[in-house]
């Protein structure tokens, strides 16, 4: 490269670095200064995306965060609570893991088990590992998105249906030549008898506002919604369950302002049955905007801003919380990825007072 134009270019890269490491604002944030993680994970090779939380019921301090780190030669990364990497049980190779979710007592060889399903994106499939070990269960993947011209697989989010147990794993894909209606695909995950998890398609659904692409997916397994980002656009809801009356229909459409450009991770927290804080990350601004659970008063499906809290991530585009408590985080556990490649772990305590929001009883 001749030396003017190197010249050139350094300073470009040099601005272009600064500026995308400055956050747009969001004048609803209550907390000035960012809100600081109790935990940092040591940092992963690639880029990482997005966490999940897996409680071990019976020895909470062995809980587990899991979380993906985007590349083609990617991994699923397994780390404590103390934010250090649990080497032995981190899956390498898998070919740009996206995102991760987490089901609890799947029927699978005559039992039930502890699932993680990731999207293996450029793979086109889903990949099924049992908790804890991390032992493949999925006969070498499930295939997504069969026959369509999108299959570049990214967010997924695990439904439990409570009148049988039946597990299904919703799905969404990259935006280059996906349908603006159908644009989620829901598989149930079912055993063959052979010892093998397989996944069963039950419908399409799901609208596109065609500005970006769709990531981001959260199911409220008590309520039985399904929440997804709909990047730049809002926040859109659904009945989770393909065989509800209605389940077509679009429920609510919410977060459409006050987002710096992307809307992206999505989490679920619990205050008391039916209650609760609906998390949507605004990604180029650092903070995470938070709306209601169960609705206002003009009904269940009205979400408006109820706050919005300054984080010390950068750009995050995943996360995941629990309200159980676990050694160190009192209130539960908020996790959320950062572009520095590391993951960030927050006490919802903290990450509440910092938003503003009531004290939540302790369960």
């Amino acid at each position: 490269m001749p030396h003017l134009i190197r010249s050139l270019l350094l300073p470009l890269a040099a601005l272009t670095s600064l500026a995308s490491a400055q956050p747009m604002p969001d004048p609803d944030a209550r907390n000035a200064t960012p809100l600081k993680p109790r935990v940092v994970t040591t940092a992963s090779k690639h880029d990482t995306d997005d966490p999940a939380i897996w409680i071990n019921k019976a020895n909470p301090a062995d809980s587990l965060v899991l979380g993906t780190d985007k590349d083609v030669d990617g991994a699923l990364r397994v780390f404590g609570l103390d934010g250090r990497e649990r080497v032995d049980l981190s899956v390498r190779g898998i070919v740009r893991p996206n995102n991760v979710d987490i089901a609890y007592d799947v029927p699978f060889a005559g039992g039930k088990v502890d699932v993680a399903v990731v999207a293996e994106r450029y793979a086109h499939r889903l990949r099924i590992y049992r908790l804890p070990d991390m032992a493949p269960i999925d006969g070498g993947g499930i295939p997504v998105f069969e026959g369509e011209r999108a299959r570049d697989v990214m967010g997924i989010a695990l439904y439990t249906r409570p009148a049988d147990g039946a597990v299904f794993a919703i799905v969404s894909r990259s935006d280059f030549g996906a349908p603006h209606e159908g644009y989620l695909h829901q598989y149930r995950l079912v055993d063959d008898g052979t010892g093998t998890l397989r996944g069963v398609f039950s419908r399409a659904f799901g609208t596109w506002s065609g500005k970006k692409e769709i990531e981001a997916i959260a199911v409220d397994q008590e309520l039985g919604y399904v929440y997804y980002s709909d990047e730049t656009a809002g926040v859109r809801k659904y009945l989770a369950d393909p065989a509800a009356e209605d389940a077509e229909d679009e429920l609510a459409f919410f977060g459409t302002t006050g987002f710096a450009d992307d809307h992206e991770g999505i989490s679920i927290y619990p205050t008391a049955p039916g209650r609760g804080y609906i998390l949507v990350s605004n990604q180029q601004a650092n903070t995470f905007r938070i709306f209601p659970r169960e609705g206002t008063s003009a009904g269940p499906h009205d979400h408006p801003l109820v706050s919005s809290v300054r984080t010390s991530t950068l750009d995050s585009d995943g996360s995941d919380v629990t309200r159980v408590a676990l050694p160190g985080f009192p209130g539960g556990l908020f996790v959320a990825m950062s572009t520095d490649k590391t993951f960030h772990f927050y006490a919802w305590d903290d990450l509440a007072a910092a938003a503003g929001l009531p004290a939540t009883p302790t369960p």
